[in-house]
């Protein structure tokens, strides 16, 4: 009996505490992050990644192709191009450091060159190159990397272009705001942009394009 009522005694216990249990607080914690990084890593290494990117790039060469067989007497076409994620895949660079940011490291992987093209892009360059549409380069790398920069744009083939655009070292502005000045200069000087090509938000908005074609990029965002 002594015993019976000490397991009733624990087991009224283990009921009153189980019924005292705090309520679940709500929080704001966003979503995890591990999860996304698989998705993306899962996103890329399908291959839909460049599936997609293929999509847009065949919109734009039908586009530029229809432009130019419309071009006017003495009108200058231009295209312009990002490079980062745009005509340059960084993906090597990025999973090998886990999609981290480091800029020393950023800035070892930028001064060796190497970066692969984007096959889609690139051949929308040579479209647009050979049918006499002008190439623009507007980039969010600072003016310190340009070297290194044009170096790689000559591994890849893409070096004919007008301008290669790069940020001002040590400037505070967006790149929005950059890339939608340098695009304004050259409609100034009598460019017609008939096409802006960009895996950002931020390398299309402002205007100064007939038509913008936005590549996927689920990786990070610049403003």
């Amino acid at each position: 009996m002594r015993l019976l009522r000490l397991y009733g005694g624990v087991l009224g216990v283990a009921v009153f505490a189980a019924g005292c249990v705090a309520p679940a607080v709500k929080t704001r914690e966003p979503a995890n992050l591990t999860p996304h990084k698989q998705e993306v890593r899962a996103y890329v290494d399908s291959g839909q990644y460049l599936r997609d990117i293929a999509a847009v790039a065949a919109r734009g060469k039908t586009w530029v192709e229809q432009r130019a067989a419309q071009r006017r007497n003495g009108e200058r076409l231009a295209i312009v191009f990002d490079l980062d994620e745009t005509l340059l895949y960084n993906w090597p660079h990025i999973i090998a450091h886990d999609f981290g940011y480091v800029p020393d490291v950023w800035g070892a992987w930028v001064a060796e060159a190497r970066a692969p093209a984007i096959e889609p892009v690139r051949d929308l360059y040579k479209t647009a190159r050979t049918l006499g549409v002008e190439v623009f380069f507007i980039t969010g790398r600072p003016e310190k990397q340009r070297r290194a920069t044009e170096k790689n744009l000559r591994v890849i083939d893409c070096a004919e272009y007008v301008a290669l655009f790069c940020k001002p070292d040590g400037t505070t502005g967006s790149s929005a705001a950059f890339k939608t000045a340098t695009r304004r200069n050259a409609t100034n000087e009598g460019w017609t942009i008939i096409a802006n090509v960009g895996d950002q938000e931020s390398d299309l908005v402002g205007g100064f394009a007939e038509k913008t074609f936005k590549l996927p990029n689920p990786i990070y965002r610049v403003e």
